[in-house]
């Protein structure tokens, strides 16, 4: 079957990882803006970042025949520096007519700090303004839970459309505020931290796959993309059809994606490729 990876590090994994996607059926790959495992100093930095990923990856996937799209922000770790974030902000509308970008993302929280919430509100305005998707990060270590509270406090005063909102790196304890509110929620899959593929095809079976976009992002640290594919055999071993899992790991990113008319990769059925 096709698969639609939505969250993944391209600039962090090899020229092998996109031949081994694009050998088990990966068409298109999305790229968040991410913290680079130290914190930048200089706005030209995040700008030459922005400009690798909106330019270069897609030159790198296409040679497998994969699209290659992505998002620019400033990550919530980076966001401690209000003055920083704010001088790439006034350069992120450019990236916006990019023909491979398709909003602003990853922001959200971290440590919940007041300066994280500044930055995130921004973004999210930015957003707004300018009509794009919106990816939201939410904490992996400290207090989830609170973090995710802060996170849909902020959203709710502000007059965002919940179709294009996609909440990242949901787990058992926040999987219902996220989905209840009617955001798209993400099942981030990692072989240490986060959800692994058994406990994701268990979320899906006890909430359903409506809004719901499943990834293994591959960033620079332990990680795995193929976990993606790991979670697809999980869900067709315990029986599920796959027109389910055509729904849930093509059809799903096709539409939360494709609210942007840059993302012109459409849902399918089963009976169109039989």
């Amino acid at each position: 079957m096709q698969i639609i990876q939505p969250h993944y590090h391209g600039i962090a994994r090899t020229a092998q990882d996109y031949e081994r996607m694009a050998m088990s059926g990966v068409v298109a790959v999305c790229e968040p803006a991410f913290w680079a495992g130290f914190s930048r100093k200089y706005p030209e930095t995040f700008i030459d970042y922005f400009r690798q990923i909106s330019e270069f990856e897609p030159t790198r996937a296409a040679e497998f025949g994969i699209r290659h799209f992505c998002w620019v922000a400033v990550n919530p770790k980076e966001a401690e520096n209000p003055s920083l974030s704010r001088a790439v902000l006034e350069q992120m509308p450019e990236f916006f007519k990019k023909p491979t970008v398709l909003g602003v993302g990853e922001t959200g929280l971290h440590k919940s700090s007041p300066s994280e919430c500044e930055i995130m509100e921004a973004q999210a305005q930015m957003a707004i303004d300018h009509d794009q998707l919106l990816l939201i990060h939410t904490p992996h270590l400290g207090d989830k839970l609170h973090g995710t509270r802060r996170v849909l406090e902020i959203l709710e005063r502000m007059p965002i459309n919940p179709d294009k909102v996609w909440i990242d790196h949901v787990e058992e304890h926040t999987i219902r505020m996220v989905k209840d509110r009617g955001y798209w929620l993400g099942l981030t899959l990692y072989p240490i931290t986060k959800c692994s593929p058994k406990r994701a095809v268990d979320l899906i079976e006890r909430y359903g796959n409506e809004r719901t976009l499943v990834n293994s992002s591959a960033d620079w640290g332990p990680s795995d993309p193929f976990l993606l594919q790991e979670c697809i055999l999980e869900f067709r071993r315990r029986g599920h059809a796959l027109q389910e899992a055509i729904e849930i790991f093509y059809n799903n990113p096709a539409r939360y994606l494709g609210q942007s008319p840059k993302f012109d990769i459409q849902p399918i059925r089963i009976e169109e490729i039989r």
